[in-house]
């Protein structure tokens, strides 16, 4: 690593305590000196919208500079799951300037999430029940599996291995993630709430959520509670503070310290799968065939760009 890149993570307060423990500090800022390509799906939403994402990044910025209570519960929550708050300020930001268009207000995705409270479905593909599926003898591999992270990482492997774009016993699979396949009942978007976050992402977090934060346990055969949990404002935020500490525990135990770049962790909110995507690097990095570090996508990199101007709302001066 370059002096300078050690200096600033040492002034950061970070890299001593992960250097003792044998890990590999990935330094603040990006790798990439422009920004990476941005998809043309996020594009056309944009477009559509007849927005712009300068015009979406002060919006959320402006939504979360108005509700000095959300900021609030946002570090207190961050604090509880031991990270910067920044991260969950980056992640937010990064969704609502290149996913979704914010709000004017929190409160309103809490009006959204009643009407879901009642609403009679469950979560099926080809008309097979989630439950069922997850009990064919392709999973049985994951049984095993300690804690609501590792099992559902588990049977998102299985599915894109053995069914993902595959005919398995006369049934066509499409060629769609785990997530598309069964976790979009109202096929309205994958994600949901101000923290954009799945019923899947949600469901590999429960333990967590459930040790820290004292919220029951999530299941599949209630997915009410689910969408409960990740559209109200109040709750989305725990469920994202949750899913970037797995990120952050997950390059930690691939030998990455990733907690003092919250472009990185902005970036692996945005695209998932965190432990297979530290593991790969690990695989990578070890023999020499690959990059050394995790890189920032295209919504990373801008929340790096950001940093400054996110520090300060969190400051109360935004």
């Amino acid at each position: 690593m370059a002096l300078t890149a050690l200096v600033l993570v040492f002034a950061n307060g970070l890299g001593l305590e992960a250097l003792a423990k044998g890990l590999t500090v990935v330094p603040p800022g990006n790798r990439f000196e422009q920004q990476p390509p941005i998809p043309a799906a996020s594009a056309n939403r944009t477009r559509a919208f007849k927005t712009t994402y300068d015009a979406k990044y002060h919006k959320i910025l402006a939504l979360l500079s108005n509700d000095k209570k959300l900021v609030q519960q946002i570090k207190d929550t961050a604090a509880a799951y031991g990270i910067d708050p920044i991260h969950v300020v980056g992640a937010l930001v990064g969704e609502h300037t290149y996913n979704v268009s914010s709000v004017d207000a929190a409160q309103t995705y809490y009006v959204k999430a009643l009407a879901y409270a009642n609403a009679d479905f469950e979560f099926r593909y080809k008309g097979i029940s989630l439950q069922s599926f997850v009990n064919r003898p392709e999973f049985s591999g994951c049984t095993p599996a300690k804690g609501s992270s590792a099992l559902w990482s588990c049977r998102t492997d299985v599915w894109n291995t053995q069914f993902l774009g595959k005919t398995v016993g006369k049934v066509a699979y499409e060629n769609v993630t785990f997530q598309r396949a069964f976790f979009q009942p109202f096929f309205a978007g994958q994600t949901f709430g101000l923290g954009q976050i799945s019923p899947l992402a949600a469901l590999q977090v429960t333990d967590l959520v459930n040790r820290v934060s004292g919220f029951e346990k999530l299941s599949p055969d209630r997915p009410q509670a689910i969408y409960r949990d990740i559209m109200d404002p109040k709750r989305s935020v725990i469920y994202t503070t949750a899913i970037l500490r797995e990120a952050i525990d997950a390059y930690a135990e691939e030998g990455f310290d990733i907690s003092g770049n919250p472009g990185i962790t902005a970036t692996l909110y945005n695209v998932g799968q965190p432990q297979r995507r530290a593991a790969e690097l690990r695989e990578a990095a070890a023999k020499g065939s690959g990059r050394k570090l995790p890189v920032e996508n295209y919504y990373g990199w801008f929340v790096n760009t950001k940093l400054d101007e996110l520090r300060a709302l969190l400051d109360g001066q935004g």
